[in-house]
């Protein structure tokens, strides 16, 4: 079962990474921002049960800082939108609480309704 559900998240980050990659002016691309942020999925995955693994803080300020300019900031939302769209049975609160939990202020909420183009 845990083999599956790694071996299914594998292939999402597989292909949001060829599909997504290098967005267009964007140094961050949705590769690293989901590499980054795989240490995540379990704690997701298990409805925020326990304490967040500190590999997720760490990704999550990785892709914070990495993102400077505007379009770093969109690509980064737009990568974060659908790889919460991609992770089926997941509670969208507990992703979007995420960057709180490893005190980290982004200027929007991660959620598939975010309209990334806004972010400034």
């Amino acid at each position: 079962m845990a083999s599956s559900i790694v071996l299914r998240l594998t292939c999402v980050v597989l292909m949001c990474m060829m599909v997504y990659a290098p967005l267009a002016d964007a140094a961050v691309s949705c590769g690293q921002v989901q590499t980054s942020l795989l240490p995540c999925i379990t704690y997701v995955r298990n409805n925020g049960a326990g304490a967040v693994p500190p590999t997720c803080c760490s990704g999550i300020v990785s892709v914070n800082n990495a993102a400077k300019t505007t379009p770093d900031r969109q690509a980064v939302c737009d990568c974060l939108k659908k790889a919460a769209s991609a992770l089926s049975g997941v509670n969208p609160n507990i992703i979007a609480g995420l960057p709180g939990k490893c005190n980290v202020n982004i200027p929007y909420k991660i959620s598939a309704s975010t309209n990334c183009k806004t972010i400034k």
